[in-house]
């Protein structure tokens, strides 16, 4: 087995490049070269170095990925016949995947590599930039790039802009989080004598005539809190800030106890935008319910119990934990197996209660509880075969309901009503509908209509005292027909 000799070819010009690079790139016999498209390659051509580039390779896919794949599998192969040096573009351990897939083959032992050096074209963009990398910077692949992975606080690179198509594809990702004219800047051969950079909006990235192989975007860190919002870690940061002694004193003063009533309230809203449909509205619901999220994350953090990191793992692990089908060996086909598996998973999760009911119970829903109860109980059996015979129950609570409210205590009228509706939450869970749900609805039923009914007031006498019961009731009847029309 021969060693494949990787030389970096650096990210400018034959000036650029290291004398004892140079020497072995003139002596070289068996030269192979990723692309031909590189200043130092044509310098040395004119002095007649002779050598092969893999460009055809990139002609035959549609993708990146087997392009480096392919010319790594064929070094191997020639390593077999005799020592090859492999010249790449800038250093070839900084952003060089064909490095990486020829590293990951001499580990399995398949080639033997010797990587020595070149000029990285990270050393050319710091000087071309003036910035220091230890404020921090990435470095991304623009034909990989994700915005979830940019983080706006620190010096951004991207490499692999190389046309005005890849150019585009960046540009989107970036608007995804930062302004459309957002200053970057387009940074081509830096250090060499071509050098170019310009600066321009965000929106006209793709427009630049400078892009080709040798070029970088830099953008610069967002240093305004405003120009972040599209951050978790500015979220955080905010919530923070109002938890602290210099922040919000109402904020300051809220407990897990005392925030509860505004998750479920928040919750509702949510539900009622999804409801409507109106995914603006959701959007701005959802912020809220992330809000008493962050909120309660950072109480813990603030008592020393746990912190957002700790509620990101825990949610994590339970996620990979539970679909086995998606992150392990297990098969699912169909919906109903995810769930089975899913349940089976929780079983064994959480050691067993005493009872069925344990765990059931909403605080925030009576109507909830109730059908959660109902369910767990039915699945044992204990519960009638159809709807008829939950119809005949429901039909003697309330002739008895009916008795007390007559002539019985206030004591035995609730305990009525309670078994009455208990009963209803039953019927409900017969005919797979949600009694919460239900509730709800009838909620914001009652004060649409009720609103037409102030409306109708407000434009007559404005004094709802001047209308009798059946002028109210005549103004509820064309909210009724009203909502009919528009449905």
């Amino acid at each position: 087995m021969n060693t494949i000799h990787i030389i970096g070819l650096g990210a400018g010009d034959l000036d650029q490049l290291p004398l004892g690079v140079y020497k072995k790139l003139k002596a070289a016999e068996n030269l192979y070269v990723r692309t031909a498209d590189h200043p130092v390659l044509t310098e040395l051509g004119e002095e007649g170095v002779t050598f092969q580039s893999f460009d055809a390779v990139y002609e035959k896919h549609d993708s990146f990925s087997p392009v480096y794949e392919e010319i790594a599998e064929t070094l191997i192969g020639l390593s077999q016949q005799a020592a090859v040096i492999y010249a790449v573009p800038g250093h070839p351990l900084v952003a060089e995947q064909t490095v990486q897939n020829l590293i990951g083959a001499e580990k399995q032992g398949r080639c033997k590599l010797a990587v020595e050096g070149g000029h990285s074209f990270l050393d050319s963009l710091f000087g071309a930039l003036r910035i220091d990398p230890i404020e921090g910077f990435q470095l991304m692949d623009g034909t990989e790039m994700t915005s979830d992975q940019v983080n706006m606080t620190q010096h951004l690179l991207i490499a692999q802009v190389y046309d005005s198509f890849s150019a585009s594809e960046v540009k989107l990702t970036l608007m995804e989080k930062y302004p459309d004219d957002y200053p970057v800047t387009i940074v081509t051969a830096a250090g060499s004598a071509d050098e170019v950079l310009r600066t321009v909006p965000l929106h006209e990235l793709d427009r630049s005539t400078e892009v080709n192989n040798l070029t970088t975007v830099y953008v610069p860190p967002a240093e305004e809190q405003t120009q972040r919002l599209k951050e978790w870690q500015t979220f955080r940061s905010i919530i923070a800030k109002l938890r602290s002694p210099e922040g919000c004193p109402w904020d300051r003063e809220q407990t897990h106890e005392s925030l509860s009533p505004y998750l479920i309230e928040e919750a509702h809203e949510l539900l009622q935008a999804i409801r409507e449909g109106d995914d603006d509205a959701i959007a701005d619901e959802l912020g809220d319910v992330l809000l008493q999220v962050f909120l309660h994350a950072q109480i813990g953090q603030d008592n020393g119990y746990f912190q957002l990191e700790d509620v990101l793992e825990s949610i994590s692990a339970k996620m990979i934990r539970r679909h086995p089908h998606v992150f392990g060996d297990v098969s699912a086909d169909n919906a109903e197996q995810v769930i089975a598996n899913w349940q089976e998973i929780k079983a064994q999760e959480k050691p067993a209660a005493d009872s069925l009911l344990e765990g059931q119970d909403r605080f925030s829903s009576s109507l909830t509880t109730s059908f959660n109860y109902q369910k767990k109980a039915a699945k044992v059996g204990f519960s009638w075969p159809d709807a008829a015979g939950a119809w005949d129950k429901f039909h003697e609570e309330l002739q008895e309901f009916q008795q007390e409210v007559a002539k019985g205590s206030k004591a035995r009228q609730l305990d009525e009503l309670g078994d009455l509706l208990f009963t209803l939450v039953n019927l409900a869970r017969f005919f797979d509908l949600s009694p919460e749900e239900a509730m709800m609805q009838a909620n914001r039923k009652f004060q649409t209509r009720f609103r037409y009914v102030e409306q109708q007031v407000k434009e007559g006498t404005g004094n709802f005292s001047d209308y009798t019961l059946e002028q109210l009731d005549g103004f509820w009847n064309q909210a009724k027909l009203l909502a009919r029309k528009e449905d």
